[in-house]
């Protein structure tokens, strides 16, 4: 573990502002660093943020051989170049998810990461606090019986801009990358801690979906089987808003977290409600820390940092390879095709 660790951050964009926040109430982190493609704009997000030293490029940041770890927070088709480069500048990385647009770009990443022997997580905040350490705990002691049934729901309305990321082929847009992929990871995590793993890899996937005039999924609908007969059914959207719960059914009852995906941001109280099959009303579960959600999240980064992985159920590197691929096959099923990735054959 790593008592402090000394943080840049790649980007200076609103998802990093928002790290920059919970960074400043973590345990172990301290932010020294901006980067980005505008010098202009990395001294007003030094300015607003505390960041003493501000670059205009990315490589200066990563030049920085004071900057310990890095927040990669660019535009998705940009992670796996800049994860790579932090890599090569023997920086640990927490990059935003999801980690590539695609599974050999993730494999890339992680080769890198092996290779220069430095930390790599995903970002997945949510892995990273207590209320999912309480659903593992939960579903392993066997509140409901044995798990049937996964459903997951991600999903809002954004005004429409064929230009933004959201919507942009180019900026690797759509639902399933930006949102879905906490409906897969959930699904993923519940399945093996069912089967008394970390995480449990699907043996079908079937998906339908709606291409905008983008050519991104601006809606979509995925179903999976894992081992044990254990199924999931997964929503996502960016211009339909959801109901983003996430609920687990089992043999003797079921578990629903009404707000799964970003409990608690800013410290206080996140609920499940354990049902159990007879009982009248549900249990109402309260999962009460006054940490930021970023803030454990960077403190996760510390607390793995000599094992070069966070601890599950934190996101390991195989446990992110499982999510691209199944990231990759439901895409595939819809059609959601990214031309950055075609000279590759990836596409």
């Amino acid at each position: 573990m790593a008592e402090h660790l000394t943080w840049g951050i790649l980007g200076a964009g609103r998802i990093a502002g928002v790290f920059a926040r919970g960074l400043a109430q973590s345990r172990t982190g301290k932010l020294l660093a901006i980067g980005s493609r505008c010098e202009e704009k990395a001294q007003a997000f030094g300015q607003e943020f505390g960041a003493p030293r501000c670059y205009g490029s990315y490589p200066e940041l990563l030049a920085d051989g004071d900057v310990q770890a890095v927040y990669i927070a660019t535009p998705h088709p940009q992670h796996a170049q800049w994860a790579i480069a932090a890599a090569q500048a023997g920086k640990g990385i927490l990059c935003e998810k999801p980690i590539t647009l695609d599974l050999a770009g993730a494999q890339a990443v992680v080769q890198a990461a092996r290779r220069n022997n430095v930390f790599l997580m995903e970002a997945f905040m949510y892995r990273c606090h207590p209320q999912t350490a309480k659903l593992v705990e939960l579903l392993r002691g066997g509140a409901i019986g044995q798990v049937r049934l996964i459903r997951a729901s991600f999903g809002f309305h954004a005004p429409f801009n064929a230009e933004g990321r959201l919507f942009a082929k180019a900026l690797g847009g759509g639902a399933i990358l930006d949102v879905g992929c906490y409906c897969v990871s959930a699904a993923r995590l519940i399945a093996g801690v069912a089967a008394g793993r970390d995480f449990a890899e699907p043996l079908e996937i079937k998906a339908s979906g709606h291409l905008g005039s983008t050519g991104v999924d601006e809606w979509a609908l995925a179903s999976l089987k894992f081992p044990g007969d254990i199924l999931a059914q997964l929503a996502t959207s960016i211009s339909l808003t959801q109901d983003n719960q996430l609920s687990v059914f089992g043999s003797e009852g079921q578990i629903t977290l009404p707000w799964p995906w970003a409990p608690a941001r800013e410290g206080g109280q996140a609920r499940i409600l354990l049902k159990r099959d007879g009982e009248q009303q549900a249990q109402e579960i309260v999962v009460a820390t006054d940490e930021y959600l970023y803030g454990l999240e960077a403190d996760a980064v510390a607390a793995g940092w000599e094992d070069k992985q966070a601890a599950p159920p934190a996101m390991t590197w195989e446990d992110t390879l499982g999510n691209m691929r199944v990231l990759d096959a439901w895409r595939r099923e819809i059609g959601v095709m990214y031309e950055s990735l075609e000279g590759s054959g990836r596409a």
